[in-house]
């Protein structure tokens, strides 16, 4: 029978799947396969619902189909009970969790903020850059504002969790494959089939022990000489936790046949472990092999960012972008390092850059607006700001926006205004401790000590990682006398920020005051 315009069904299927029509596909597949052409010889027939058996399980796959690759988040469980540690005191400038070890040159946390692990806010947000690895489970628990959702218990309930359940979606008595009653070994040696079905069962159904057992069965009819299948296993070693495993299996799929895509995951696998040395030797080798290649250079310059080497990594992405020169994220880096090295006329160019290529959201007129106030262009600044704000998405952008606007009221010396705006930002984000710390300082321009106070404590409980409030409290405290408490506050603000000039010599006169008592 024809289908739509005339056309034979499974061609028709094919047509939308090719169109990327995933839900039309899927239904006509289903008519299919519900009621087959009773006067097709048998064989035909079999190879008929075979054909759509097979193209219905890839248009299931990939409507809910996330890169491997990009697709990592660290839950509190993968972090706190992590039994993969190599060494638990690392040596400088070969660990992500000390990131501060390692000297870069890049800009210190006076001029650029840093996320709960000590790392600088970068200029495009990744989920590696979101949250860090907190030190602590109650820093774990805590939501940034960087991350703007909280973060999941374990990997596995936070990213997987839709494309786990939406196997339920598809059919109204329950799922295409019933996985319990799969003979994997049939299907196993039939290498077309078996490559669809993995798909689907990874990434649709999400069970992974499942995909475990067909890729494993797979590989074993294939003779251990398909380096597909390798990758596969390596995924779901990955998956279930299993870094050593999948390791091996990597690092064979390799030695078979050489593949930017494997190259990546065995990287992932190496920072998981907390070796970005290593990962960063392995993506140099793979430039050897496959020079120019754009996801290569950038994973070189991810690392050295998040190991807070911030000059190396924005030579790297100058490199990418000599390869891609729209690369979004390497421009939107170059930018937001420009705009803290205080270079904004320099930053203003690559985000209109963006502008140009079509990249129109909130967070971009947000950079605007300030790359236009500092470097005094005054007349561009406002209209930006409104722009990002008709273009906010949710309260936590608007925060962003009212925020960054009292800066620039408070550059302008329109306290009032910066007042205002500071309030605006805690009514649409109420856990904004930079919002807190600037309300504090201005109650204490107008003399109002215990306002103030209660302010920056909001603020310190909220981000331990800031120095600001620690020190402001730590003046504070040192102005009414209480100087136990300023010295405690002092020491805080020390850790979070050593480098801090004025904190060291508050520290060094309460010392002298405690020696004369």
């Amino acid at each position: 029978p024809a289908g739509e315009m005339g056309l034979e069904p499974l061609f028709q299927a094919w047509s939308y799947f090719r169109r990327r029509k995933f839900r039309e596909c899927a239904d006509v597949c289903s008519q299919l396969l519900e009621r087959p052409p009773g006067e097709q010889i048998l064989y035909f027939l079999l190879t008929l619902i075979q054909a759509a058996w097979n193209l219905k399980t890839r248009a299931l796959t990939e409507m809910v189909y996330v890169d491997e690759i990009d697709m990592d988040q660290e839950g509190i469980a993968d972090i706190i009970l992590d039994e993969n540690a190599i060494a638990q005191v690392a040596r400088p400038g070969t660990s992500l969790k000390l990131p501060g070890t390692s000297q870069g040159g890049g800009p210190s946390p006076a001029v650029r903020p840093v996320t709960q692990s000590g790392r600088p806010i970068t200029g495009f947000v990744r989920p590696s850059t979101q949250s860090g690895r907190p030190s602590t489970m109650e820093q774990a628990i805590r939501t940034p504002r960087t991350a703007l959702t909280a973060r999941p218990i374990t990997s596995a309930s936070g990213g997987y969790v839709r494309p786990g359940t939406a196997s339920m979606l598809t059919n109204p008595d329950g799922p295409f494959i019933n996985l319990s009653r799969l003979n994997l070994t049939k299907y196993a040696q039939k290498p077309k089939l078996a490559k669809a079905l993995f798909e689907y069962i990874f990434h649709h159904e999400n069970d992974i022990k499942n995909a475990l057992d067909l890729a494993a069965l797979a590989t074993e009819y294939a003779q251990f000489k398909d380096w597909w299948w390798k990758v596969q296993i390596g995924k779901c070693y990955y998956r279930l936790g299993l870094y050593r495993e999948a390791e091996k299996q990597f690092k064979s799929a390799l030695k078979q046949q050489d593949m930017v895509d494997t190259i990546l995951y065995l990287a992932k696998v190496y920072l998981r472990l907390d070796q970005p040395v290593t990962a960063l030797n392995l993506f140099k080798q793979g430039l050897e092999r496959f020079p120019g290649e754009v996801t290569l250079i950038c994973g070189i310059a991810r690392i050295y960012e998040e190991m807070n080497n911030i000059s190396t990594a924005a030579e790297y992405y100058k490199d990418v972008l000599k390869q891609d020169n729209t690369h979004v994220e390497a421009i939107a880096c170059i930018g937001s390092n420009h705009f803290y090295s205080d270079q904004p006329e320099i930053a203003l160019r690559f985000y209109r850059r963006l502008l140009q290529m079509g990249v129109y959201n909130c967070q971009l007129f947000n950079n605007l607006g300030l790359c236009c106030f500092y470097a005094q262009q005054y007349d561009m600044t406002l209209s930006s700001f409104e722009r990002a704000l008709f273009l906010a998405e949710n309260e936590e952008e608007t925060a962003d926006v009212w925020y960054n606007l009292g800066h620039v009221a408070v550059g302008i010396g329109d306290l009032n205004l910066a007042y205002q705006c500071f309030k605006l930002t805690l009514v649409n984000n109420n856990d904004y401790a930079e919002a807190y710390n600037n309300l504090a300082v201005l109650e204490m321009r107008k003399g109002h000590t215990e306002q103030a106070r209660a302010l920056l404590q909001t603020a310190s409980s909220l981000a331990p990682h800031m120095y600001e409030p620690h020190f402001n409290v730590a003046i504070l405290s040192e102005k009414v006398g209480d100087l136990q408490r300023s010295y405690t506050a002092a020491q805080k603000s020390e850790e979070a920020f050593p480098g801090h000039v004025d904190t060291q010599q508050l520290l060094k006169q309460l010392k002298e005051h405690f020696a004369m008592l």
